[in-house]
């Protein structure tokens, strides 16, 4: 694991916050009788009230660790990426789907940009919903909209709950990556579940730390997709229960429309690779990846990626249609992105080469454009129907054969 040694200090403020979330975590390893599992960990580390990484005041999403944020998204890097969802969004808007949802609205960026794009298309929504339970990013979004779109705000609310039936279209970008996991790991052909327990207090004193625990699991609690995994050879690895929830849940209040989430991760079958045996887990503090989920409790991001097999097997599940699957680049060039660059002036260098170059980032298998995924779920429409292909983003490389 990385030393903390080798990444930026935290202020004295967020460290105290830290110390207070870490002794929290430490209390409930001991009211679990010394270890929990992973899952709880990370639920704890990333949301625990007022004091978890997305409950908290951390800024989180930005360009570079002078701002104070710990990794940047697809919406912060260019307004082409919104741009670019309203063009598929509008045709579905447009076949008596008249509301937006979002998950994991972050800054509010993606919101602001898709209400211009989708003002630009002449198919705004009546309504955009946004499912936030942070008050500080809530507020955070609100100030965003009112710089960004303030003729549009008012369209916007803001949901504690999913509702109980919902008609529209649904999008969340990197939502479901930030969903607790178990970990699990496999030693001499037999499965334990990774937890965690409290580790030895160093002798200079300090808060308690923490340390992973291994614990035996019988064959029959070994979760069905790791036992598909071919070989004996040892590995960890995570599953995605809470996800795969999420999506069911998405599945029950869905009643007519369609789910769009971008995230990055694979296929079931490339998810549990033989050679992916270190797992996926990585944490993402001031723009430094490392795999050290113990450091800096509340004050960097956990995640790993998405098993999307296991999202679409649990949206069929509920009685959706995966409807498409496909690589970032793929879905936002069949959706137009490079039209839109190209609507700009070349010659206005000042204005197109950082929006070239920040497409070229959403678009290269180098950065984001193959290891981030898009996947669409749907229930009450048929795709190819209308006059305008509804679900466009997956005309061409389409790869739900491979869920």
């Amino acid at each position: 694991m990385q030393k903390a040694a080798s990444l930026p200090l935290p202020p004295a403020d967020a460290q105290a916050a830290s110390d207070t979330l870490t002794a929290r975590i430490g209390e409930s390893i001991d009211a679990a009788g010394g270890w929990i599992g992973f899952d709880r960990y990370m639920a704890l580390a990333l949301y625990a009230p007022g004091l978890g990484y997305y409950s908290g005041g951390s800024a989180k999403f930005g360009r570079d660790a002078r701002d104070g944020s710990d990794f940047i998204t697809a919406p912060e890097l260019s307004p082409f990426f919104a741009r670019t969802l309203a063009r598929q969004f509008a045709p579905l808007l447009a076949q008596g789907l008249p509301r937006l949802l979002e998950f994991g609205a972050g800054t509010g960026r993606l919101a602001a940009d898709l209400l211009l794009g989708l003002e630009q298309e002449g198919q705004l929504p009546d309504t955009y919903a946004i499912v936030e339970l942070s008050g500080e990013l809530r507020a955070r979004q609100q100030d965003t909209l009112a710089r960004r779109a303030p003729h549009l705000a008012e369209r916007v609310t803001w949901l504690d709950t999913l509702p109980a039936a919902f008609e529209g279209v649904i999008v969340g970008n990197e939502v479901l990556d930030a969903m607790p996991v178990q970990l699990y790991a496999r030693r001499g052909g037999s499965w334990h579940e990774r937890g965690v327990a409290r580790a030895a207090v160093p002798p200079e004193g300090g808060a308690p730390a923490f340390r992973f625990e291994d614990r035996a699991l019988a064959a029959a609690d070994v979760p069905e997709a790791l036992r598909a995994i071919p070989g004996e050879h040892d590995l960890v690895t995570e599953t995605h229960a809470e996800a795969e929830g999420f999506t069911r849940a998405v599945g029950a209040m869905l009643a007519r429309g369609a789910a769009f989430f971008i995230d990055y991760g694979f296929p079931g079958g490339e998810y549990y690779h033989p050679q992916r045996a270190g797992g996926t887990l990585m944490c993402h503090y001031r723009h430094h990846a490392h795999p050290d989920p113990f450091l800096y409790p509340g004050l960097q991001d956990i995640t790993a990626h998405v098993n999307f097999s296991g999202i679409a097997h649990a949206a069929v599940e509920s009685g959706l249609t995966v409807a498409g699957f496909a690589s970032q680049a793929r879905f936002l060039m069949n959706a137009g992105i490079t039209d839109l660059l190209m609507a700009l002036d070349p010659s206005d260098a000042r204005t197109f080469l950082p929006q070239a170059n920040a497409v070229q980032k959403l678009l290269s298998e180098a950065e984001m454009g193959e290891l981030f995924k898009v996947i669409a779920l749907t229930r009450g429409f048929d795709r190819g129907l209308e006059d305008s292909e509804p679900l466009a983003g997956f005309a061409r490389g389409d790869r739900s054969h491979a869920l």
